[in-house]
């Protein structure tokens, strides 16, 4: 389950590759935009304005984030929100923009998810993607050799043997190249200064809302186990993560992935 409330609290933070991404899609009047795994909404609602006279739509597995965004904009409004699998999503002929920020890490086998998208879009139309590079940091080092420790092995063990990598820069433009696209692909290390608060490291905060979920799901039948498992993995963000001051320093690597459809697939 998605907490919304949680994922939100460094909402810049995870923004600012989203509007990285949106800056390089040179769409000019695009009929309908897709947002696959829109999460809370609060970027999906940005496209409205960045393209006043698009059909909006957002789309994200989890009730709750769908729910948070419905809610925020105060019910039926200028995007359109809805429950699905974004591995079940095809584009129509009226799509003329496809986002998907931070999602596909998720997903198995995303390029011949990423390839489908790809080769449906009709000739002009674009698909942005952007997600997390950042997996083999020492946070989710971290992460899944404590998952993969005696302590916690027979609960957790298939979570550390699921490493989420993600092709880099130059495997998204073969595949977009592939699928008959002009390709503009990079990757960016972000440091964002998260902050001290007196509370659990920022790390660990972060890691909740995000690459934490499934360990907390996992643990949710076990009384305390979840708050044991943060207090074990503490100490191995602090020491990699050391505190500057009031400021937390924490690299992030982000991989951009930008097609716009010119020709037929190879």
């Amino acid at each position: 389950m998605w907490n919304p409330e949680t994922y939100l609290r460094f909402a810049d933070e995870r923004g600012r590759p989203f509007h990285d991404l949106l800056a390089r899609v040179d769409a000019e009047q695009p009929r309908q935009v897709v947002d696959l795994g829109c999460g809370p909404g609060n970027l999906t609602a940005t496209l409205t304005a960045r393209w006043p006279g698009a059909q909006v739509r957002g789309i994200d597995s989890s009730p709750e984030m769908i729910e948070k965004a419905v809610a925020d904009q105060g019910g039926p409004g200028p995007v359109s929100y809805q429950v699905g699998d974004v591995r079940e999503y095809l584009p129509g002929p009226e799509v003329d923009v496809i986002v998907t920020n931070a999602v596909l890490q998720w997903v198995p086998g995303q390029e011949e998810l990423v390839g489908r998208w790809a080769r449906a879009l009709r000739p002009g139309a674009w698909l942005a993607l952007q997600v997390p590079g950042n997996h083999d940091g020492p946070a989710h080092r971290a992460l899944r050799e404590l998952c993969a420790s005696s302590r916690w092995s027979a609960l957790l063990g298939e979570i550390a043997e699921q490493p989420r990598s993600v092709p880099g820069s130059q495997e998204y433009a073969r595949l977009l190249r592939a699928a008959g696209c002009a390709a503009d692909t990079w990757e960016t290390e972000y440091v964002h200064q998260l902050p001290v608060t007196g509370g659990p490291h920022p790390v660990l905060t972060w890691l909740t809302g995000t690459a934490l979920r499934p360990v907390r799901a996992a643990l949710a039948e076990q009384p305390g186990a979840w708050e044991a498992f943060c207090v074990a993995l503490e100490p191995a963000l602090i020491s990699a993560y050391p505190a500057d001051g009031a400021i937390v320093d924490f690299p992030f690597r982000r991989v951009f992935a930008v097609g716009r459809r010119t020709a037929a697939p190879s």
